[in-house]
């Protein structure tokens, strides 16, 4: 049966991270780009998989600057100084990188905004210098194309307080899912999985639950890699969409429906005047989520108990709490 609070200290959560973030020294400039959120908050939850791309096809510290180059349709990698193309190493080594990370257990990556290597959005230009469409860089690109489920985001976004708490809901949720494939599971394990993870996937995305509702009642005739395969892509596509104050209402609403006549009225009363608070941003989400966990427990109403969204991993609510 699937434990919504598995002891992660025996399986720690894996970052994959641009080294310059923890703050090695491997930019092109001899420095780094240290960030706070990564090394100070993110760092004392996880263990960090440090990867720099243009160290390890072999470029100094300091070196020239890189470039992505268009030509056509192709992306060309390039050292601005010389003009050297540097394109066939760096795919190369993404390749048998990312192939690496692959089997090292990550549940989410962090990527450093802007570089030509890492970046997700990154700027490109002509032969001739002029602008062009912006790519992801090179090592960036092989990383969502191998683990597209895999949560990943650059350093700047998870500035933004709420894309933040997202991913963090997502890293936990992929490590959680990472951890039932890993064991001898079987069809009911992962509806036990998705039935505890029901109302986080509601504040999410109401239409993708259903649909996992339909995949997982087809289950017992499907191969077991596509069901894998099919539940891990919808789930973490659905997570990847931020969760929005109505959504995060409606969910509440629905858990005090299941409560029915085991609360009294003025009890109630308080707590949809704490859903309605919220609603309006005068309170936090905490607010109502603590009083539905306190009569969750009270009352032992057993259809909440294993809630994910009601009782998130100590050590993803303690990286919430910072968001």
């Amino acid at each position: 049966m699937f434990e919504p609070e598995p002891q992660l200290s025996e399986r720690p959560i894996r970052i994959g991270v641009s080294s310059c973030l923890l703050g090695h020294h491997v930019r092109f400039d001899g420095g780094h780009k240290r960030d706070h959120f990564v090394v100070d908050v993110l760092g004392p939850f996880v263990e960090f998989v440090p990867v720099c791309p243009e160290v390890e096809i072999g470029l100094s510290v300091p070196r020239p600057t890189l470039r992505l180059q268009r030509q056509g349709r192709r992306l060309r990698m390039v050292i601005s100084r010389s003009g050297e193309d540097v394109t066939g190493r760096m795919r190369s080594f993404a390749r048998a990188r990312v192939a690496r990370l692959a089997r090292e257990n990550l549940s989410g990556y962090v990527c450093k905004a802007g570089s030509p290597s890492c970046g997700m959005n990154c700027r490109t230009q002509t032969a001739s210098g002029k602008p062009a469409p912006s790519a992801p860089g090179l090592f960036a690109a092989q990383l969502l194309h191998r683990l597209p489920d895999l949560p990943v985001a650059e350093e700047r976004q998870l500035r933004d307080l709420r894309f933040r708490e997202n991913w963090i809901q997502s890293v936990f949720a992929y490590h959680r899912l990472q951890q039932l494939w890993r064991s001898r599971w079987r069809t009911e394990d992962l509806v036990a999985f998705h039935t505890a993870h029901r109302f986080l996937l509601l504040a999410h995305s109401p239409q993708a639950c259903r649909e996992l509702d339909r995949l997982l009642a087809r289950a017992p005739g499907m191969p077991r890699a596509q069901l894998r395969a099919r539940y891990q892509s919808a789930l973490m596509s659905a997570l990847a969409k931020i969760a929005t104050g109505d959504r995060h209402a409606e969910v509440l609403l629905r858990m005090l429906g299941l409560f029915q006549d085991r609360l009294d009225r003025s009890s109630r009363r308080d707590l949809l005047d704490e859903i309605k608070r919220y609603r309006r941003g005068q309170v936090p989400l905490i607010v109502p989520v603590s009083v539905i966990k306190h009569y969750v427990r009270v009352l032992d109403v057993k259809e909440l108990r294993a809630e994910v969204y009601l009782n998130p991993d100590p050590e993803e609510l303690a990286l919430r709490n910072h968001a």
